[in-house]
Formats: C-alpha cells, structure tokens, sequence
C-alpha cells in the first residue's frame, strides 16, 4: 500500500493506493489551521501500512531533498501555515520515507500517465481555484528548479474594463490576485457559481488566463496544456479562453493546434476530472 496525499488551499485529499495506481481508500478534509488539518491527516494514515507516501502540495513549498527544511511551506498565502514543516511533521507521525513536489507538478504528472497528455512527451497543467498554480511534466520529469514554478504569480496586462486592486496578499494584481475563484467574489461580490449568466464576467477571467497561456506556450512550448480547478467548472469559460490565446499568438507560433479547431485537441479539461492531484501523489509515491 501506497499512501497520498494532495494539500490544496481550500482541501485536503487523502488516499491510499497500490502499486496499479488504483485508489483503494479516500477522504476529502478542509484545509484549516494545521493544528486542526494535520491530525486529521495523520488518523486517517494510521493502521493503513503505507511503504511510502506521496505529497502534491499548494506552495511555495521547499521540494529540494537536500535541504535540511525540505518539505516546509514558505511565504504561501495562507498565512497559517507560513513556514509550517508539512513534510517532516508527516514523515516523523507515520515513520515513512515521504516524497514532495507541487500540486500542480503532480497532477501534470498523473495526466501525462494515466489521463489527457498519455500520447505527448511535455504537458502543462493549470489549476485555478482557490489559487492559481501551474505546473509541467517535461520529457518523464517535473518542471523544477531553484525552486520550483509559481506560475500563478506572473503578472498580465489589466482588462481596460476591471479596477479591481487584487487580492494576492504579496502582490494584489499578479494573476491569481485578480484571476482567481476568491478574487471573482471579491470584485463581483458573488460567487462563481451565481455568475454563470453573467457574460462580461467570463470575458474578463478569460482575457486574464488567455495572457498567462500565452506566455507559458512561448516560454514552455508544451505538446498540451490542461486547465483544472474549481473555476474551470464554468462551462463557458474553456472556449473562451481558446478564442482568446489564438487570437493573442496571432499566428506567431506555427502549429495546426494555434490557429483554429485544433486548439480543443490542445487546451482541454483534465482526463483524470478532480483526481488529477491525488493520483499524481500516488504516482509520486510508487516511483519514489
């Protein structure tokens, strides 16, 4: 048996697993104070037999196995757990070896083995929820390297329309500070879900993720690009933001998938639906 766990900002997922891949055992917690979570997630472990676990995690988080704080959150935006040794406090309850990356790493990992990026060698895969965090899977490997990516933090060229400051408590207007599920409550004082019918909305959010795709296809050159998260959920907004990346390449990038119909085949929803994350922790675990 395989342990995993996927730390997002609004929950945590936790499995066990084989070494297929199948997941034999889940619970889904709330990310509260990590007085409250951790517990939780040390219960739900104990007794189950785990070798190894895996852990996709929000960030920033210290992924370098080297380093004597590896594992341990940085100056993430959830203020609680600043600083907080995740990796280490897991490891030290369980008595497991315990492998770290992103979130987003291993959720571009797990669509790369079992989901919509199987017939591609480089994949990228975007979350925007109650973050925004991105990450890649690059010829059997994810992207790090003095760190690894935050992606979510790029900043993007303002909507003419939008005066909203940002939320991003290091930043205000980086791309998750004005792209991101909470920041659409905030400008529009809804959320997500009571603004479906609400064109303009759409066309803001997506003239945003439209900007930071555009950049990573001339930074990255991935083969696919995956978009997941709570927000994705609009069904409106993945065509939208296709339109939108065409329209902002303009025809500077010379493939069948950046200039017409293709792109569906392209930017796409994830094959693994909400259990991209988790199975990438899982993967992470087998491999480890």
């Amino acid at each position: 048996m395989y342990g995993a766990i996927e730390a997002g900002g609004t929950k945590f997922v936790l499995a066990v697993g084989n070494e297929k891949g199948d997941i034999l055992d889940k619970q889904v917690i709330p990310t509260e104070h990590p007085t409250i979570t951790i517990p939780k997630v040390i219960n739900f472990f104990k007794n189950k037999g785990i070798k190894k676990l895996g852990l996709g995690s929000f960030g920033p988080i210290d992924i370098n196995e080297e380093s004597n704080t590896y594992g341990q959150l940085q100056k993430t935006p959830k203020n609680d757990w600043v600083d907080y040794p995740l990796g280490e406090t897991i490891k030290i309850a369980l008595n497991v070896p315990i492998k770290i990356d992103t979130d987003v790493n291993v959720a571009a990992m797990a669509e790369a083995k079992w989901g919509n990026a199987i017939d591609v060698n480089t994949c990228f895969y975007m979350t925007v929820g109650t973050g925004i965090g991105a990450g890649a899977y690059v010829h059997g490997q994810t992207l790090k390297g003095l760190s690894h990516p935050e992606m979510g933090h790029i900043k993007v060229r303002r909507h003419p329309e939008d005066t909203y400051v940002g939320s991003c408590p290091y930043h205000k207007d980086c791309l998750e500070g004005i792209a991101s599920g909470p920041s659409l409550e905030k400008r529009w004082g809804k959320k997500g879900n009571e603004l479906a019918n609400d064109t303009k909305v759409w066309e803001i959010e997506a003239y945003y993720l439209a900007q930071a795709l555009t950049n990573y296809i001339y930074i990255l050159s991935p083969e696919r690009i995956i978009i997941g998260g709570g927000v994705m959920n609009q069904q409106q907004l993945l065509p939208l933001i296709r339109k939108r990346v065409i329209e902002m390449l303009n025809g500077y990038v010379s493939s069948p998938y950046l200039t017409g119909k293709e792109i569906d085949q392209y930017i796409v929803s994830p094959g693994l639906t909400d259990e991209a994350g988790i199975k990438g922790a899982l993967y992470l675990a087998i491999n480890s």
